[in-house]
């Protein structure tokens, strides 16, 4: 009979208090994928309003190169 674990619940970092810039490319790079994409909510933990800006600055890192648009 297999246990059953309680996931916990990811918690926004930028509700917490971190924020995310553009210019931060080491910050940036842990909310897309390896190919490029912007990673949804259910992966990153991010609440909606936050996930909504964290799409805009990795759009305006790719537009000011600091993160390719695709690998």
């Amino acid at each position: 009979m297999a246990e059953f674990r309680k996931k916990r619940k990811k918690i926004c970092h930028m509700c917490a208090g971190k924020t995310v810039n553009y210019k931060d490319v080491a910050i940036i790079s842990k909310y897309i994928n390896d190919n490029g994409k912007i990673l949804p909510r259910r992966f990153t933990g991010t609440c909606a309003k936050h996930q909504r800006h964290v799409a805009q600055e990795v759009k305006r890192a790719r537009f000011m190169g600091f993160i390719p648009f695709c690998k």
